[in-house]
């Protein structure tokens, strides 16, 4: 009885034993699935990361990210054309494309008498004009130049059916003389060499001078208004 109750022991711790190790066991693999299935989770959440990162590159993603730089090309595209519109700046004034005339504009109580000449553009487009204009008079001792004033001369861009003006100042012939006839007035438009002959609008004497210089002087293109 005695070997059979320790047979019987020794089945029984055998059979506990057993049984500790199964469920040790059938522990063991109910952790370690999770944590497999974690790994494989984590390596393939790193593979897809890697995968975007490469599409985001070749992507539309990567395009996206490139629309302001397009923006910015756009206004390059619209600095070419302000580039484009600067190289087309309007050309000067020429004399066929202005009509010139002159008015008698003296004022009473000035010192000495003015006419003002006025040029329209007339040449359908935009020009530029700025400087002197040439201007003789013609009187029956011969051509007189006029003298410059000196003044800065602004520059000046017509539009098409616009005016600029300048003044000749000259003085009165109080000799009680004769003095000198004028006869007509030439004008020859900055930069130009063409001449238009215009009838004088003023007094029709200047008194005669000594020979020291030129009593008539130009002011520069846009030095008068229309009203002198």
């Amino acid at each position: 009885m005695r070997v059979h109750k320790l047979t019987f022991a020794t089945l029984a711790v055998s059979a506990g034993l057993l049984l500790t190790a199964c469920q040790s066991d059938d522990d063991g693999t109910g952790k370690s699935a999770p944590s497999s299935a974690s790994s494989a989770s984590s390596a393939s959440s790193t593979g897809g990361g890697s995968g975007s990162g490469g599409s985001d590159q070749g992507g539309g993603k990567g395009s996206a990210g490139k629309s302001p730089a397009g923006k910015s090309s756009g206004g390059q595209g619209m600095a070419a054309g302000t580039g484009s519109k600067e190289s087309g700046k309007a050309g000067k004034c020429r004399t066929d494309e202005l009509e010139i005339t002159a008015k008698d504009r003296t004022i009473d109580g000035d010192s000495d008498a003015t006419v003002v000449v006025e040029l329209k553009n007339r040449g359908g487009h935009s020009c530029a004009i700025s400087g002197y204009a040439g201007v003789d008079l013609k009187t029956s001792a011969g051509s007189l130049s006029a003298k410059r004033t000196g003044e800065q001369a602004p520059s000046t861009i017509l539009k098409d059916g616009q005016s600029t003006f300048f003044g000749i100042n000259y003085p009165f012939n109080t000799s009680g003389g004769s003095g000198v006839r004028i006869t007509g007035l030439l004008v020859t438009p900055p930069s130009e060499t063409k001449t238009v002959s215009l009838p004088w609008p003023g007094a029709a004497t200047l008194p005669v001078t000594d020979g020291s210089g030129s009593p008539v002087k130009v002011g520069p293109i846009g030095s008068a208004g229309q009203g002198g």
